[in-house]
């Protein structure tokens, strides 16, 4: 398993800089204290999606009979429009409705917690970040590989809790402009790794692909 690509591909599909908007506007009127453990919640969950994705996901499609082709398959696809998100310098997980919108709000008026969700879930690690962590699982072929894919589980959420603590200052330096900048670059890197993940869920299908090229 090549050791960088899972990292650069997370990087990319999480991009916590690309949900700092979010962040801002969820926590409006909280104290220092309370967005700063949002924050670091968030960044906890995020690692938690990301292992419990590489353990445990390979077992679950051996429980539902999915072979990890069609998962490529499938996977790179929701990868493919996760990208053209970005490209539009949307978030790639961001599946929030009007109506989740707007009962998040009710519920940071009566001082629930929106680390987890929205913020975690589905904004930053969502159905396209699960199915890459188990894509890259299937091709760890040592138990110290998995152990990397985990800790890098540990760098996206160290990452996504840097971002969100100093989200005031990152969104008055980049201001919006900056973050789509940065938004669709890692779309058009997310766009090359989801036709790659596709091409080879597609080549194990059909293997008369492989032969033709």
């Amino acid at each position: 398993m090549d050791l960088i690509k899972p990292l650069i591909t997370l990087l990319a599909i999480v991009n916590p800089l690309a949900i700092v908007p979010f962040f801002i506007h969820y926590t409006q009127g909280c104290t220092d204290l309370q967005r700063k453990r949002t924050a670091w919640v968030s960044a906890f969950s995020a690692f938690v999606v990301i292992a419990v994705s590489a353990l445990l996901g390979l077992q679950l499609l051996s429980f539902f009979g999915i072979s990890i082709a069609s998962f490529q398959v499938g996977g790179g696809m929701l990868l493919l429009m996760s990208s053209l998100s970005m490209l539009n310098a949307q978030p790639a997980e961001s599946k929030t409705t009007t109506e989740e919108i707007r009962a998040t709000e009710v519920k940071a008026s009566l001082g629930a917690s929106i680390a987890v969700v929205p913020l975690t879930i589905p904004l930053l690690t969502g159905p396209a970040t699960m199915s890459t962590v188990v894509i890259f699982a299937e091709r760890a072929q040592h138990y110290w590989e998995l152990a990397v894919l985990v800790g890098y589980g540990v760098v996206i959420g160290l990452a996504t809790g840097v971002t969100f603590s100093l989200a005031e200052p990152i969104s008055r330096v980049l201001g919006k402009t900056g973050i789509n900048v940065m938004t669709r670059l890692m779309g058009l890197i997310l766009a090359a790794l989801a036709v790659e993940v596709m091409a080879a869920g597609l080549g194990t299908l059909f293997p008369v692909l492989h032969r033709a090229s």
